[in-house]
């Protein structure tokens, strides 16, 4: 996916490249990342290797100027409207709400997005096959996807009857994906329960409470949240003895 962005982000005339010298063109990037975390830096080089395969390097003919937003709404406000005010060519931007911040900062900037659920529904986008605007990008999943994660569950523990549904209830996403997933339920005979990961504390707490009954089972939605709280979260299925599903091995 990043490669394919790498092109698209760099996809201006070649022709025009090869008859007059090139002048410095700007990237910005908003990602929705830590700083230090292992999973953006991976990222971010395989993005940075694109660019070089297609003749991009940054400080030559490119520069690239990055921003980690963590997932936080108030610091992806803040990096997009740094980002905007530096008046790139154009900006990439991973997670739904790193966009909804750059949409709320700049209606002309083009924007490229990756890892956003639903563009559509999140206000992004007015449509998948005509975005318009200036925002387009790749999304992750359609939504009756998340009612397989219910069905593979219930495939996986037949006696179960309660789920315990983790996602990041400040997503837009979420809503779409646990609203999937409560449609499935009934026909399976599953109770859902949703658990918030934004909190480590009231992550521990409230799986703990949940396998305190029986014939539970987690569905692990997709979030950036949720790679911040992968370990923790493996970590408590497997104390509790839980059966799991999640949205990527």
């Amino acid at each position: 996916m990043l490669a394919a962005l790498g092109g698209a982000a760099v996809a201006w005339p070649l022709a025009a490249r090869a008859q007059q010298p090139e002048r410095m063109r700007r990237l910005g990037m908003l990602m929705n990342r830590a700083a230090d975390d292992p999973r953006g830096q991976v990222e971010l080089a395989a993005f940075q290797q694109a660019l070089q395969q297609l003749g991009w390097s940054d400080g030559r003919n490119i520069r690239i100027d990055t921003r980690w937003g963590e997932n936080n709404v108030d610091r992806d406000r803040g990096y997009a409207a740094e980002l905007v005010a530096l008046a790139p060519d154009l900006i990439l931007a991973s997670g739904t709400l790193s966009v909804a911040a750059l949409r709320h900062a700049t209606r002309t900037l083009p924007i490229v997005f990756a890892e956003v659920s639903d563009p559509v529904g999140a206000g992004l986008v007015d449509s998948l096959s005509r975005p318009g605007g200036n925002i387009t990008g790749f999304m992750n999943f359609e939504y009756s996807l998340s009612g397989k994660w219910l069905e593979l569950l219930k495939e996986i523990a037949p006696r179960l009857t309660r789920a315990a549904v983790l996602r990041d209830s400040a997503n837009p996403a979420a809503i779409g994906q646990f609203g999937a997933i409560q449609a499935m339920a009934p026909s399976l005979g599953v109770e859902l329960r949703p658990i918030d990961i934004r909190d480590t504390s009231e992550i521990e707490s409230t799986v703990a409470a949940f396998a305190n009954s029986a014939n539970g089972g987690l569905i692990v939605t997709p979030s950036a949240s949720t790679w911040v709280h992968y370990d923790l979260i493996i970590a408590l299925a497997a104390r509790h003895k839980l059966p799991a599903v999640y949205f990527f091995a």
